[in-house]
């Protein structure tokens, strides 16, 4: 598929975005993404070493020269938290790309949406590519749009949950009302929620818990690869009406 997205002048080859928590040891992580065919992986500045280049380091094992890392706020629960990693990762030569969280419950993990909406002025005026992980409210995705977000990542569910998407009517909204690109982020379980984020028409997927969670996670990142391209080309190629009665397949001209 010639189908790149392009978010800020960058090129994606890939729709599905890999995280890089959970796993067992780096060589999984790596081996995951390697099955994904993913090309940007996110990184938890808070809790993976990836500033300091004397010690091990996820990044002796997910080559900077071949994936886009995106560095990540997870685990920040205020504004001056998630605005410290973010520039902490950028002076270390990381990105100019953040997945902007700030979480605002540690038992649901859903986000601090004033908070976030704040961060996100900030960082975008200071040149940041912010991403926003955000709750499944077309009207919070739109303000987060207008105050700079290269991109709205709503949530299917809770975080880790593998609910799936719970609520695609409002993720539906969200894409109609949106001018910039739009990414499920947190809740996928198996590869046909990855489907249907791509079937409702979203630019990619975000996913982390499914794959390193899974009982053999590189033919799970194997899976969602090729879930995320079917569900694509599936919404490029535009489904059928629903219907209450049957439609025959053949015309019933010409029978005998």
């Amino acid at each position: 598929m010639n189908d790149m997205l392009k978010i800020r002048g960058i090129e994606f080859r890939s729709r599905l975005w890999i995280g890089t928590g959970k796993y067992r040891d780096f060589e999984e992580t790596a081996r995951a993404v390697e099955a994904s065919g993913a090309d940007l992986v996110t990184v938890s500045v808070r809790r993976v070493n990836i500033t300091d280049r004397k010690s091990e380091n996820l990044l002796d094992f997910i080559d900077p020269k071949k994936y886009k890392i995106l560095p990540n706020t997870a685990g920040c629960y205020s504004v001056e938290d998630a605005l410290r990693y973010s520039r902490l990762a950028r002076e270390a030569g990381v990105s100019d790309m953040v997945k902007l969280e700030v979480i605002g419950d540690k038992r649901t993990l859903f986000p601090d949406t004033i908070g976030l909406l704040k961060a996100t002025e900030i960082l975008a005026g200071e040149g940041f590519i912010v991403f926003p992980y955000t709750n499944d409210d077309p009207i919070m995705a739109k303000r987060l749009e207008d105050a700079g977000a290269a991109a709205v990542m709503p949530l299917g569910a809770p975080i880790g949950s593998g609910l799936g998407i719970r609520n695609p009517c409002n993720i539906r909204i969200i894409l109609e009302a949106a001018k910039v690109p739009v990414l499920v982020d947190a809740g996928v379980g198996t590869a046909s929620d990855a489907v249907l984020a791509m079937e409702l028409g979203c630019d990619a997927v975000l996913i982390n818990s499914a794959i390193a969670g899974a009982k053999d996670p590189i033919a799970m990142a194997g899976a969602m690869k090729h879930a995320v391209i079917a569900g694509r080309l599936a919404h490029l190629a535009g489904r059928i009406p629903r219907k209450l009665y049957a439609t025959a397949s053949s015309s019933f001209e010409g029978m005998l």
